[in-house]
């Protein structure tokens, strides 16, 4: 009844003196009808049309009620439960992750995400992650020029009378393969989300199998001069190019306060699965395809899933709560589109005995919105992640930065007088030596995806090859 009454009031205006009284139309209320309010409309009109060139105005719209893409970096604290928390800070209002991307700095995780939404509604989630208790900074770099990288890994259908046409495709986008069968091939390709499209786009037609990607991961591209973000982080590295650092800076407090008690890891949803300080030795769990280094009695170790959902508002927050609610950390989470329309894939590493896990997709099965779950723990897969980082570098040091750059085959993708930034593909015993090696040179950011990952359809397990000398 209640719901009746607005509707009623509305029409017949406040209270509308008694129930027999209606409200007059609007001809007898002189809106639309005689000379004098014809006249009226007529001059207002002849007035427009002369302001604006024979055109009608449109009223404007106000930027808050734009809606916009937005990229937010929220750098957090681990522990358990945050990718939960955070995901449901947007279920709550209804946003729908477009892309999701979860790196790790020792004990600390930076989540980049990628949501559309009008800026005034968008401020109120920024305020809610901030409220978080381990939530260190939430940014919204849509605002500032940035570097922005998306890595994918797409399987199509190769038939050898059009593998030439295939591979032509492959080295326009500048992409690489990585596996290869009788009928199928796997290629990864890093760029910016319109890349990613048109990529897909051209080998449509060929018959495209399954895709992974990692979700788009950003860093803000460094100005010039002693205006830049980081100018006293290089300074502090290399006095040369400022003549007196002041010693109690805001950016080396924040810095420090961000840095402080990093050995002391909390156990959290995403940890590192090597440590930094003795990375050959007392390695826990294997960095490459989920397999123990020195073998396990007990069978724990990490499982790569890869989960077809259905995409709609709230659907990461359904699926990570299977995880919280049964105490399995995330080593790595990579949400992103899928190959069919209106389906998104999650790749998450989750450690645990075969048993454990074969539990957790049974009960990964019975949501509605879950498609498929697969384990590509003990099948061959290829597996790729994506690290962007910047890093300190003066003119003089600027050559030595870039020879181990070349070393490790990593990209050169923004520079200025006092920053490179670089950008690497590979596994994570890849990414944890290039920063070993870059440390010395002070490292400024750092933005990594997780881990994505397909079947090998030839069949062939590298885990195998890892340690053997080939036949000459």
């Amino acid at each position: 009844m209640t719901a009746a009454v607005g509707p009623r009031l509305g029409l017949d205006g406040a209270a509308a003196g008694s129930r027999g009284h209606r409200r007059p139309p609007a001809r007898m209320l002189g809106l639309a009808a005689g000379p004098r309010a014809r006249s009226v409309a007529a001059v207002v009109a002849a007035a427009s049309s002369q302001a604006t060139g024979g055109v009608t105005p449109v009223p404007s719209r106000s930027n808050r009620s734009v809606i916009k893409r937005h990229t937010l970096s929220v750098f957090v604290g681990d522990e358990s439960g945050m990718i939960n928390r955070i995901a449901g800070v947007f279920a709550r209002r209804g946003y729908n992750i477009e892309s999701l991307a979860v790196g790790l700095n020792k004990d600390k995780a930076l989540f980049t995400i990628v949501v559309s939404g009008t800026d005034k509604v968008l401020n109120q989630v920024v305020e809610q992650l901030n409220k978080l208790v381990n939530v260190i900074k939430v940014v919204d770099l849509s605002k500032e020029p940035q570097v922005e990288r998306e890595l994918m890994l797409i399987k199509i259908n190769a038939e050898r009378d059009k593998l030439p046409e295939i591979m032509g495709l492959v080295h326009i986008f500048k992409a690489e393969v990585v596996d290869l069968s009788d009928d199928t091939l796997t290629i990864q390709v890093t760029g910016d989300p319109g890349k990613m499209v048109a990529i897909q786009r051209s080998l449509s037609k060929h018959g495209i199998k399954e895709i992974a990607r990692t979700g788009k991961i950003a860093v803000r591209r460094e100005k010039m001069g002693e205006t830049a973000p980081f100018w006293r982080f290089s300074a502090a590295s290399y006095p040369d190019l400022e003549m007196a650092i002041p010693s109690t800076s805001r950016l080396s407090t924040r810095v420090d306060a961000i840095n402080q008690n990093s050995s002391e890891s909390s156990g959290g949803d995403v940890y590192p699965v090597e440590s930094y300080e003795s990375f050959s030795a007392n390695q826990i769990l294997d960095a490459h395809w989920g397999v123990m280094t020195d073998g396990d009695p007990t069978g724990f170790c990490s499982h790569t899933l890869s989960i077809l959902v259905n995409d709609f508002p709230g659907v990461l927050n359904v699926v990570t709560g299977v995880f919280s609610r049964r105490g399995y950390n995330i080593q790595s989470l990579a949400v992103g589109p899928a190959e069919k329309e209106g389906i998104s894939r999650i790749t998450t590493v989750v450690p645990g005995t075969d048993e454990s896990i074969a539990k957790l997709v049974h009960q990964l099965y019975k949501l509605i919105d879950v498609y498929q779950v697969q384990d590509f723990t003990h099948l061959p897969f290829a597996a790729r992640e994506l690290m962007i980082i910047k890093v300190a570098a003066n003119a003089a040091a600027r050559r030595d930065v870039l020879d181990i750059a070349e070393i490790f085959e990593a990209q050169k993708v923004d520079i200025s007088d006092h920053t490179i930034t670089l950008q690497l593909i590979g596994d994570i015993d890849k990414m944890v030596r290039l920063q070993k090696m870059l440390e010395q040179y002070g490292i400024c950011e750092v933005a990594r995806t997780g881990r994505v990952a397909l079947l090998r359809e030839s069949g062939v397990d590298s885990n195998f090859l890892r340690g053997f000398s080939l036949p000459v």
